[in-house]
Protein backbone atom coordinates (compact mmCIF):
# COMPACT_ATOMS: atom_id res chain seq x y z
CA UNK A 1 0.00 0.00 0.00
CA UNK A 2 1.21 3.05 -1.15
CA UNK A 3 1.67 6.23 1.64
CA UNK A 4 1.41 9.91 1.68
CA UNK A 5 2.74 12.64 4.48
CA UNK A 6 2.24 16.11 4.80
CA UNK A 7 4.77 18.42 6.50
CA UNK A 8 3.72 21.50 8.49
CA UNK A 9 7.29 23.14 8.56
CA UNK A 10 8.08 25.98 11.33
CA UNK A 11 11.48 27.53 12.59
CA UNK A 12 11.71 25.05 15.76
CA UNK A 13 9.17 22.11 14.85
CA UNK A 14 7.42 20.25 12.14
CA UNK A 15 4.25 18.40 12.33
CA UNK A 16 3.82 15.08 9.96
CA UNK A 17 0.75 13.43 8.80
CA UNK A 18 0.89 9.90 7.02
CA UNK A 19 -2.28 8.65 5.34
CA UNK A 20 -2.58 5.90 3.11
CA UNK A 21 -4.17 5.49 -0.44
CA UNK A 22 -7.98 5.84 1.47
CA UNK A 23 -6.73 8.78 2.77
CA UNK A 24 -6.84 6.98 6.23
CA UNK A 25 -4.32 8.71 8.78
CA UNK A 26 -1.95 6.44 9.55
CA UNK A 27 -0.09 8.49 11.86
CA UNK A 28 0.58 11.71 12.97
CA UNK A 29 3.40 13.23 14.99
CA UNK A 30 5.66 16.43 15.86
CA UNK A 31 9.33 16.71 15.39
CA UNK A 32 12.00 18.96 15.28
CA UNK A 33 12.58 20.93 12.16
CA UNK A 34 16.13 18.93 11.28
CA UNK A 35 16.61 16.49 8.50
CA UNK A 36 17.65 13.77 11.61
CA UNK A 37 14.18 14.03 12.95
CA UNK A 38 12.55 14.18 10.15
CA UNK A 39 14.41 11.12 8.60
CA UNK A 40 13.87 8.79 11.86
CA UNK A 41 9.93 8.84 11.06
CA UNK A 42 10.31 9.00 7.52
CA UNK A 43 12.39 5.95 6.97
CA UNK A 44 11.45 3.60 9.59
CA UNK A 45 10.49 1.29 6.50
CA UNK A 46 6.90 0.78 7.55
CA UNK A 47 6.01 3.10 4.60
CA UNK A 48 6.01 2.93 1.22
CA UNK A 49 5.47 6.67 -0.05
CA UNK A 50 4.52 7.85 -3.17
CA UNK A 51 4.52 11.06 -2.37
CA UNK A 52 5.69 13.64 0.51
CA UNK A 53 4.86 17.32 0.32
CA UNK A 54 6.03 20.49 2.46
CA UNK A 55 5.72 24.34 1.71
CA UNK A 56 7.95 26.75 0.01
CA UNK A 57 9.49 28.44 3.51
CA UNK A 58 12.70 29.52 4.83
CA UNK A 59 13.62 25.89 6.30
CA UNK A 60 12.18 24.31 2.97
CA UNK A 61 15.61 24.02 0.46
CA UNK A 62 17.55 22.81 3.08
CA UNK A 63 14.99 20.17 4.33
CA UNK A 64 14.02 18.85 0.69
CA UNK A 65 17.98 18.50 0.34
CA UNK A 66 18.13 16.62 2.97
CA UNK A 67 14.86 14.08 2.06
CA UNK A 68 15.73 14.07 -1.47
CA UNK A 69 19.21 12.91 -0.78
CA UNK A 70 17.86 9.55 1.88
CA UNK A 71 16.05 8.92 -1.83
CA UNK A 72 12.43 10.22 -0.46
CA UNK A 73 9.70 11.34 -3.43
CA UNK A 74 9.58 14.86 -1.51
CA UNK A 75 7.66 17.94 -3.50
CA UNK A 76 7.93 21.53 -2.38
CA UNK A 77 4.68 23.34 -2.84
CA UNK A 78 3.86 26.24 -4.06
CA UNK A 79 3.01 28.82 -1.29
CA UNK A 80 -0.03 30.52 -2.43
CA UNK A 81 -2.01 27.40 -4.14
CA UNK A 82 -1.10 26.02 -0.85
CA UNK A 83 -2.60 28.44 1.05
CA UNK A 84 -5.74 28.36 -0.76
CA UNK A 85 -6.53 25.08 -0.66
CA UNK A 86 -6.16 24.89 3.29
CA UNK A 87 -7.71 28.37 4.13
CA UNK A 88 -11.22 26.07 3.60
CA UNK A 89 -10.60 24.36 6.97
CA UNK A 90 -12.18 25.92 9.38
CA UNK A 91 -9.36 25.62 12.16
CA UNK A 92 -6.15 26.70 11.81
CA UNK A 93 -3.72 24.45 13.78
CA UNK A 94 -0.37 22.81 12.38
CA UNK A 95 -2.04 19.54 12.69
CA UNK A 96 -4.31 20.04 10.53
CA UNK A 97 -2.27 21.99 7.89
CA UNK A 98 -0.33 19.08 8.07
CA UNK A 99 -3.13 16.84 7.68
CA UNK A 100 -4.06 19.18 4.45
CA UNK A 101 -0.75 18.39 2.62
CA UNK A 102 -1.24 14.91 2.67
CA UNK A 103 -4.60 14.98 1.45
CA UNK A 104 -3.05 17.36 -1.47
CA UNK A 105 -0.52 14.99 -2.19
CA UNK A 106 -2.50 11.74 -1.94
CA UNK A 107 -5.23 13.69 -4.27
CA UNK A 108 -2.37 15.31 -6.10
CA UNK A 109 -4.27 18.61 -5.79
CA UNK A 110 -0.66 20.47 -5.81
CA UNK A 111 1.61 22.96 -7.49
CA UNK A 112 5.26 21.62 -7.37
CA UNK A 113 7.61 24.80 -7.58
CA UNK A 114 11.60 24.03 -8.35
CA UNK A 115 14.29 23.91 -5.43
CA UNK A 116 17.44 25.64 -6.68
CA UNK A 117 20.44 23.98 -6.38
CA UNK A 118 23.48 24.50 -4.10
CA UNK A 119 25.24 26.77 -6.12
CA UNK A 120 22.60 29.03 -7.25
CA UNK A 121 21.22 29.39 -3.74
CA UNK A 122 25.10 30.71 -2.88
CA UNK A 123 24.97 33.23 -5.66
CA UNK A 124 21.20 34.31 -4.59
CA UNK A 125 23.18 35.16 -1.36
CA UNK A 126 25.74 37.02 -2.64
CA UNK A 127 23.13 39.28 -5.11
CA UNK A 128 20.85 39.79 -1.93
CA UNK A 129 23.72 40.89 0.24
CA UNK A 130 25.36 43.18 -2.35
CA UNK A 131 21.64 44.21 -2.72
CA UNK A 132 21.11 44.71 0.69
CA UNK A 133 24.70 46.66 1.24
CA UNK A 134 24.02 49.45 -1.90
CA UNK A 135 20.14 49.61 0.08
CA UNK A 136 21.43 50.87 3.41
CA UNK A 137 24.57 53.08 1.83
CA UNK A 138 21.87 54.98 -0.45
CA UNK A 139 19.35 55.47 2.09
CA UNK A 140 22.28 57.03 4.70
CA UNK A 141 23.26 59.57 1.72
CA UNK A 142 20.01 60.35 1.28
CA UNK A 143 19.37 60.66 5.03
CA UNK A 144 22.06 63.19 4.59
CA UNK A 145 21.09 65.23 1.75
CA UNK A 146 17.88 65.75 3.17
CA UNK A 147 18.53 66.24 6.93
CA UNK A 148 21.36 69.12 5.59
CA UNK A 149 18.82 70.45 3.60
CA UNK A 150 17.08 72.03 6.57
CA UNK A 151 19.99 74.08 7.50
CA UNK A 152 20.30 75.18 3.93
CA UNK A 153 23.22 73.21 3.03
CA UNK A 154 22.57 71.48 -0.24
CA UNK A 155 24.97 68.48 -1.23
CA UNK A 156 23.70 68.66 -4.83
CA UNK A 157 24.88 66.61 -7.74
CA UNK A 158 28.03 64.85 -7.06
CA UNK A 159 29.51 61.13 -7.21
CA UNK A 160 29.52 58.25 -4.66
CA UNK A 161 33.36 58.90 -4.17
CA UNK A 162 33.33 62.82 -3.16
CA UNK A 163 30.27 62.79 -1.50
CA UNK A 164 32.25 61.85 1.85
CA UNK A 165 34.61 64.99 0.92
CA UNK A 166 30.83 67.37 0.03
CA UNK A 167 29.15 66.68 3.21
CA UNK A 168 32.69 67.13 5.31
CA UNK A 169 33.11 70.35 3.06
CA UNK A 170 29.10 71.75 3.78
CA UNK A 171 29.98 71.06 7.58
CA UNK A 172 33.01 72.47 8.25
CA UNK A 173 32.43 75.60 9.90
CA UNK A 174 29.47 73.98 11.73
CA UNK A 175 31.28 71.97 14.52
CA UNK A 176 27.44 70.69 16.10
CA UNK A 177 26.17 69.11 12.69
CA UNK A 178 29.84 67.67 12.31
CA UNK A 179 29.64 65.92 15.40
CA UNK A 180 25.97 64.46 14.51
CA UNK A 181 27.59 63.50 10.31
CA UNK A 182 30.34 62.19 11.24
CA UNK A 183 29.11 58.72 12.46
CA UNK A 184 26.99 58.29 9.60
CA UNK A 185 29.65 59.44 7.16
CA UNK A 186 31.48 56.37 9.07
CA UNK A 187 28.81 53.75 8.26
CA UNK A 188 28.82 54.65 5.05
CA UNK A 189 32.47 54.19 4.58
CA UNK A 190 32.11 50.80 5.94
CA UNK A 191 29.03 49.74 4.00
CA UNK A 192 30.30 51.26 0.58
CA UNK A 193 33.95 49.16 1.67
CA UNK A 194 32.25 46.02 2.04
CA UNK A 195 30.17 46.48 -0.76
CA UNK A 196 33.04 46.70 -3.17
CA UNK A 197 33.95 43.66 -1.99
CA UNK A 198 30.87 41.76 -2.46
CA UNK A 199 30.91 43.62 -6.39
CA UNK A 200 34.32 42.39 -7.24
CA UNK A 201 33.25 38.68 -5.92
CA UNK A 202 30.92 38.92 -7.85
CA UNK A 203 32.57 40.34 -11.16
CA UNK A 204 35.32 37.02 -10.81
CA UNK A 205 32.38 34.67 -10.27
CA UNK A 206 30.68 36.29 -13.92
CA UNK A 207 34.34 36.24 -15.38
CA UNK A 208 34.65 32.45 -15.05
CA UNK A 209 30.86 31.46 -16.39
CA UNK A 210 30.32 30.90 -19.24
CA UNK A 211 26.78 31.21 -19.01
CA UNK A 212 26.93 34.89 -17.97
CA UNK A 213 29.90 36.13 -20.81
CA UNK A 214 27.27 35.00 -23.15
CA UNK A 215 24.49 36.88 -21.69
CA UNK A 216 26.16 39.96 -21.66
CA UNK A 217 26.66 39.82 -25.24
CA UNK A 218 22.96 41.19 -25.31
CA UNK A 219 23.16 44.99 -25.16
CA UNK A 220 22.09 46.16 -21.91
CA UNK A 221 22.71 43.54 -20.18
CA UNK A 222 25.68 43.94 -17.74
CA UNK A 223 27.38 41.26 -14.85
CA UNK A 224 24.69 41.96 -12.06
CA UNK A 225 21.66 41.20 -14.32
CA UNK A 226 23.19 38.16 -16.05
CA UNK A 227 24.24 36.73 -12.83
CA UNK A 228 20.97 37.14 -11.28
CA UNK A 229 19.26 35.87 -14.33
CA UNK A 230 21.31 32.44 -13.60
CA UNK A 231 20.76 32.16 -10.10
CA UNK A 232 17.51 32.27 -10.85
CA UNK A 233 16.44 30.58 -13.88
CA UNK A 234 19.44 28.02 -12.44
CA UNK A 235 18.06 24.77 -14.86
CA UNK A 236 16.66 25.86 -17.91
CA UNK A 237 15.83 22.83 -18.83
CA UNK A 238 12.83 22.87 -16.82
CA UNK A 239 10.80 25.16 -19.24
CA UNK A 240 8.86 23.32 -21.93
CA UNK A 241 9.63 26.29 -24.17
CA UNK A 242 11.60 30.02 -23.87
CA UNK A 243 8.51 31.59 -23.64
CA UNK A 244 7.39 30.09 -20.57
CA UNK A 245 9.96 32.20 -18.39
CA UNK A 246 8.48 35.36 -19.00
CA UNK A 247 4.93 33.64 -17.29
CA UNK A 248 7.37 32.61 -14.53
CA UNK A 249 8.81 35.73 -14.09
CA UNK A 250 5.47 37.63 -13.48
CA UNK A 251 5.94 39.41 -16.97
CA UNK A 252 2.37 38.11 -18.73
CA UNK A 253 -0.57 39.42 -18.56
CA UNK A 254 -3.55 38.10 -16.29
CA UNK A 255 -6.72 37.06 -17.91
CA UNK A 256 -9.87 37.15 -16.52
CA UNK A 257 -12.53 35.42 -18.26
CA UNK A 258 -16.18 34.74 -16.84
CA UNK A 259 -19.64 34.54 -18.57
CA UNK A 260 -19.88 37.68 -20.35
CA UNK A 261 -16.97 39.21 -18.50
CA UNK A 262 -13.61 38.62 -20.45
CA UNK A 263 -10.66 41.31 -20.26
CA UNK A 264 -6.77 41.36 -19.75
CA UNK A 265 -5.50 42.90 -17.03
CA UNK A 266 -1.64 44.03 -15.88
CA UNK A 267 1.11 41.97 -15.59
CA UNK A 268 0.74 39.12 -13.14
CA UNK A 269 4.20 40.41 -10.82
CA UNK A 270 4.23 36.40 -9.48
CA UNK A 271 7.59 35.66 -9.93
CA UNK A 272 10.69 36.83 -8.67
CA UNK A 273 10.72 40.52 -7.75
CA UNK A 274 14.56 40.73 -8.14
CA UNK A 275 15.19 39.04 -11.47
CA UNK A 276 11.99 41.38 -12.49
CA UNK A 277 13.82 44.50 -11.88
CA UNK A 278 16.84 43.75 -13.15
CA UNK A 279 15.54 43.10 -16.17
CA UNK A 280 13.42 46.58 -15.99
CA UNK A 281 16.48 48.01 -15.74
CA UNK A 282 18.52 45.94 -18.25
CA UNK A 283 15.17 47.39 -21.11
CA UNK A 284 15.65 50.91 -19.82
CA UNK A 285 19.38 51.30 -20.31
CA UNK A 286 18.75 48.99 -24.11
CA UNK A 287 16.28 51.81 -24.60
CA UNK A 288 18.02 55.05 -23.58
CA UNK A 289 21.76 54.46 -23.74
CA UNK A 290 22.45 51.92 -26.40
CA UNK A 291 23.80 53.99 -29.11
CA UNK A 292 23.82 51.12 -31.50
CA UNK A 293 20.45 50.16 -32.63
CA UNK A 294 19.79 46.55 -32.70
CA UNK A 295 16.87 44.67 -33.69
CA UNK A 296 15.54 44.10 -30.48
CA UNK A 297 15.88 47.87 -29.56
CA UNK A 298 13.97 48.81 -32.80
CA UNK A 299 11.16 46.70 -31.77
CA UNK A 300 10.54 48.01 -28.21
CA UNK A 301 10.67 51.87 -30.19
CA UNK A 302 7.45 50.75 -32.28
CA UNK A 303 5.80 48.98 -29.08
CA UNK A 304 6.80 52.52 -27.26
CA UNK A 305 5.55 55.02 -29.96
CA UNK A 306 2.16 53.13 -30.01
CA UNK A 307 1.78 52.34 -26.21
CA UNK A 308 4.07 54.30 -24.28
CA UNK A 309 7.51 53.71 -23.29
CA UNK A 310 6.31 52.15 -19.75
CA UNK A 311 4.72 49.73 -21.40
CA UNK A 312 7.42 49.25 -23.78
CA UNK A 313 10.21 48.66 -20.74
CA UNK A 314 7.61 46.16 -19.57
CA UNK A 315 7.69 44.51 -23.38
CA UNK A 316 11.21 44.34 -23.82
CA UNK A 317 11.59 43.23 -20.51
CA UNK A 318 9.90 39.90 -21.36
CA UNK A 319 11.35 39.21 -24.25
CA UNK A 320 14.68 39.96 -22.81
CA UNK A 321 13.82 37.22 -20.52
CA UNK A 322 12.87 34.78 -23.46
CA UNK A 323 15.91 35.53 -25.75
CA UNK A 324 18.56 34.99 -22.34
CA UNK A 325 17.26 31.44 -22.05
CA UNK A 326 17.45 30.59 -25.67
CA UNK A 327 20.86 31.78 -25.54
CA UNK A 328 21.51 29.72 -22.71
CA UNK A 329 19.54 26.86 -24.05
CA UNK A 330 21.84 27.17 -27.49
CA UNK A 331 25.11 28.12 -26.44
CA UNK A 332 25.09 31.38 -28.63
CA UNK A 333 25.25 34.99 -28.91
CA UNK A 334 22.78 37.56 -29.34
CA UNK A 335 22.40 38.56 -32.63
CA UNK A 336 22.28 41.90 -33.49
CA UNK A 337 20.47 42.19 -37.02
CA UNK A 338 17.45 40.14 -38.27
CA UNK A 339 19.43 38.79 -41.15
CA UNK A 340 21.87 37.10 -38.45
CA UNK A 341 18.72 35.91 -36.50
CA UNK A 342 16.93 34.15 -39.24
CA UNK A 343 20.18 32.75 -40.86
CA UNK A 344 20.92 30.76 -37.56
Amino acid sequence: MDHCAGLDVSVNETSVCIVDDSGRIIREVKVASEPGALLQVLKTGSYRFKRIGLEAGPLSQWLYSALAEASLPVICVETRHMRAVLKTQINKTDRNDARGIAQMMRAGLYRPVHVKTLRSQKLRMLLTHRKLLQSKAIAIENDLRGTLRNFGLKVGMVGTTKFEARIKELVENLPDLAALVEPLLVVRRVLREQLGILHRRLLVVVRDDEVCRRLMTIPGVGPVVALTYRATIDVPARFRNSRAVGAMLGLTPCKYQSGESDYTGGISKCGDEMMRVMLYEAAQILLTRTVKWPWLKAWAMTIAKRRGMKKAIVALARRLAVIMHRIWVDGTEFRWTRQETAAA
